[in-house]
């Protein structure tokens, strides 16, 4: 196919085992369960620096209140994912979830705690209790970072390689998967051969012109898995933050959650509050219903605005030093002034399909984080889910290496296709926040679907054009509206709760009820 290159390699050396693609909370969380097994990182940035697991707010959800329960942390699960959540799945990351918390605070990371010494909890939206861990208010996930940064950086099992970016999926001629090309800061392509190949390559939020996602989280993973034959699932649906900063900024700052949380409260420009005319828990309804709302209001001319003046005031700079700093730069003081909120593309609820082991369709392919589809988050992820489904599962992963022996691939290829030139993405992304963003219809879904295939006629199959077209054609293929996914032409729910899986072409539909 036109602009692509064809990389070969040679079966894989006997020194790598394991490559981790991807060194967010999932990447680096895993690299550490394996010990003493070797493995090798693949990070596209120094560390930290490319992850939106750094940048997370709120926290991670978890069981860890005596009066809590890991079945009412299931429960909730499962019903803000709208009918999709694998019932399995929300009861095993609920089960398993204290003690990953267990295991971070073992590396050290600093989780708030109340004056008696008992873990802090904070209250989310759609969660029943308190139940959030939380670091200096909103600095959760820049802490956890720091601390796994660090316990890598020490352990003498991982081969930390950065920074390499992966732009193409090897597989032998049985279709295992043998390791992946990588791209240099030069643009030189690597191959990088291993037995496993486990993507913790984060989401897709950089596909949409606002998001709170580093700009590098434009679906690669779920490009190359896809093209290599792997099933993916939900693409359609992405939560959009209610609450990122509209100041102007790509990454958009995220007003965390935990805000509303402690009292914040949502005005239009007027002043006026309005979340109670859309939901009846106001402030605290899902994000996809607040999403709405304060979408609503932008269109209306009325604005929005996060007022957190009283909620939180003169502790602004201890209790959210995050959003605190980036209010202040952006020339806003939150403690006496409300902060202009948009809706931003923040998570992909949808992605490579993987068992409650963390394998993919693919042999020799692995996938955890927000890349990965379990089944966990449906069609709305509960709040604080995200960082608590990546520790559980790469804990998971992890004990099913050490357990089984791996495969050996043989010679293997990859198609690597070009990226797509600066203005073209952007052209891309103004599209897909445009005419498949927080309120979609099928009018403007097929005209995104038409000018996807024009780009790719234009520029080839790039992986950002790959990773839109599967989102746009399963948000056109679902006439109903469900969690993240609102249809304005479609505004009720179908009466069958049903995941959506995609194969090889977008033609390749199927639909499995639950």
């Amino acid at each position: 196919m036109a602009n692509t290159r064809r990389v070969k390699a040679e079966a894989p050396a006997g020194e790598r085992d394991i490559l981790i693609v991807g060194a967010g909370l999932a990447g680096l969380f895993l690299a550490l369960r394996l010990a003493p097994r070797k493995c090798t990182v693949i990070a596209p940035a120094p560390l930290g620096e490319a992850a939106s697991s750094a940048w997370a707010q709120g926290g991670l959800a978890a069981a860890l209140d005596p009066l809590d329960t890991a079945d009412a942390h299931a429960k909730d699960t499962v019903a803000a994912g709208a009918g999709l959540v694998d019932p399995v799945i929300a009861k095993l990351i609920a089960e398993e979830g204290p003690a990953r918390v267990l295991d971070l605070i073992e590396l050290g990371v600093p989780f708030d705690r109340t004056p008696e010494g008992a873990l802090s909890l904070s209250l989310e939206a759609a969660h029943s209790v308190p139940r959030v861990a939380r670091v200096a208010g909103d600095l959760a996930g820049k802490a956890i970072m720091g601390a796994l940064t660090t316990a890598v950086q020490a352990g003498e099992h991982i081969d930390l390689v950065e920074p390499y970016r992966a732009v193409g999926l090897l597989q032998d001629d049985h279709g295992r998967v043998a390791g992946v090309i990588a791209r240099d800061r030069k643009g030189r392509l690597h191959p990088m051969t291993a037995r496993e190949t486990i993507f913790c390559t984060g989401g897709s939020g950089g596909l949409f012109r606002v998001t709170t996602n580093p700009p590098q989280s434009r679906g690669d993973a779920l490009a190359m898995a896809w093209s290599a034959g792997a099933l993916v699932a939900d693409t359609e649906f992405v939560q959009f933050h209610p609450t990122a900063m509209d100041v102007g900024l790509d990454p958009a700052p995220l007003a965390t959650e935990a805000l509303r949380g402690e009292g914040a409260v949502l005005r239009d420009g007027k002043g006026e509050l309005f979340m109670a005319r859309y939901h009846e828990k106001a402030e605290l309804a899902p994000r996809d219903e607040v999403a709405r709302a304060i979408d609503s209001e932008i269109k209306a001319g009325r604005g929005a605005f996060l007022d957190a003046t009283e909620a939180v005031g003169e502790d602004f700079p201890a209790h959210f030093p995050t959003v605190f700093a980036a209010c202040m730069a952006a020339g806003i003081d939150p403690r006496v002034k409300p902060i202009p909120v948009a809706p931003a593309a923040h998570y992909h609820m949808g992605g490579v399909v993987a068992d409650s082991w963390g394998s993919s369709t693919l042999d020799g392919l692995s996938v955890c984080g927000e890349c990965a589809s379990t089944g966990a988050h449906g069609a709305n992820r509960l709040a604080s889910n995200s960082l608590l489904e990546a520790v559980v599962f790469s804990a998971r992963i992890a004990e099913r290496l050490h357990k089984n022996d791996l495969g050996t691939p043989g010679p293997s290829w990859a198609d690597v296709p070009d990226d797509l030139p600066t203005d073209t993405l952007q052209d891309l992304r103004r599209a897909m926040a445009a005419q498949c963003g927080v309120v979609r219809k099928g009018e403007d879904l097929r005209a995104l679907v038409d000018l996807i295939d024009t780009q790719i006629e234009t520029y080839g199959p790039a992986h950002a054009l790959l990773a839109s077209r599967l989102i746009a054609v399963a948000a056109l293929d679902r006439e109903e509206s469900r969690g993240g996914h609102f249809r304005s032409d479609f505004p009720g729910s179908a009466p069958n709760s049903a995941r959506t899986f995609l194969i090889s072409s977008e033609v390749a539909v199927s639909k499995e009820t639950i």
